[in-house]
């Protein structure tokens, strides 16, 4: 599939939208400090003709949420090219990458959003949860599923009287560049599915892995994964990524919530600790814009 190195594929445009729909939850849109970062990850719920309430309802309500909580890096799942530019139109201060499981625009999207004033994209490319992951659609004829991830570094602008951390002539400096990674996906979810489950999870983990510094010398990159998993924690595929909680293991990754919680997770590695976790119950007068909650994470990036 498409690999590409600072290339966007989404860009948003559009005017913010005015208003907010009335449902008085926590407004999250409070401002980092450079060294704090914010993560959502939220299953869309697909443009279903069937589910209530419809697709021109839900998603007012999903701008609504994703200003309250105002992440710095949202990734979605299950979302159509029309729901998938909708929110890019009514939330411009995002860029978005992230193409559709078959390719192109095709079917269902795991996009991700970051905000453009924290933000430079580096990297960012996909790839297929099948034996050839490199070709768009491959796996299932029906339902296939994919991994959206990217590389990003973040905007180091120096606050109000302060001084740049970067020289005059800066060449040669490399140490204020501060990078991670953020991988985005979908897994299969029947349960006769279970295998394809856990060669998901192994095929993802051999990614991360490849992408681990080779030596002191080179600068940690945290990693940050996330999705709708359709799994439990304790499970075979939730220990492939954490352990069984009694290993050592360096190369494995944390939940962000201990014990882990239901199906849709906000995985990381490296030098980032937790503040706050949240599932987030959102709803307008009882009804729910999707049939997932967002997971909403406040992590503190720590100095190597």
């Amino acid at each position: 599939m498409k690999h590409s190195r600072g290339m966007i594929c989404l860009i948003s445009s559009g005017l913010f939208a005015l208003g907010t729909i009335a449902n008085a939850q926590v407004d999250r849109n409070h401002k980092t400090d450079g060294k704090t970062m914010k993560l959502m990850t939220y299953n869309l719920k697909f443009a279903s003709p069937t589910f209530e309430p419809p697709w021109d309802v839900r998603r007012d309500m999903q701008v609504d949420l994703i200003r309250k909580y105002s992440p710095d890096i949202l990734g979605t799942q299950e979302g159509l090219k029309e729901q998938v530019d909708y929110l890019m139109d009514q939330l411009p201060e995002y860029v978005v990458i992230g193409e559709g499981r078959k390719g192109g625009d095709d079917d269902e999207h795991v996009a991700i959003f970051f905000k453009r004033d924290r933000f430079r994209l580096r990297e960012t490319g996909s790839f297929q949860l099948s034996e050839t992951p490199e070709v768009a659609g491959s796996g299932p004829s029906v339902n296939p599923r994919m991994v959206t991830w990217a590389r990003l570094a973040v905007i180091n602008r120096p606050a109000n009287g302060e001084s740049s951390p970067y020289p005059m002539d800066y060449r040669g400096h490399w140490e204020n560049t501060r990078e991670f990674y953020v991988f985005n996906t979908h897994f299969f979810n029947s349960a006769r599915e279970h295998l394809a489950r856990m060669n998901s999870a192994r095929l993802i983990m051999k990614r991360i892995n490849a992408l681990n510094r080779f030596g002191e010398w080179t600068r940690e990159r945290p990693v940050f994964l996330m999705g709708d998993f359709n799994a439990r924690p304790g499970g075979d595929v939730y220990r492939t990524f954490v352990g069984d909680g009694n290993s050592d293991d360096p190369l494995l990754l944390r939940d962000s919530v201990a014990g882990g919680r239901g199906i849709d997770w906000i995985l990381y590695r490296g030098s980032v600790d937790v503040l706050s976790y949240e599932n987030v119950d959102y709803h307008v007068d009882g009804a729910y814009p999707s049939d997932h909650k967002p997971i909403f994470v406040e992590f503190q990036m720590l100095e190597e």
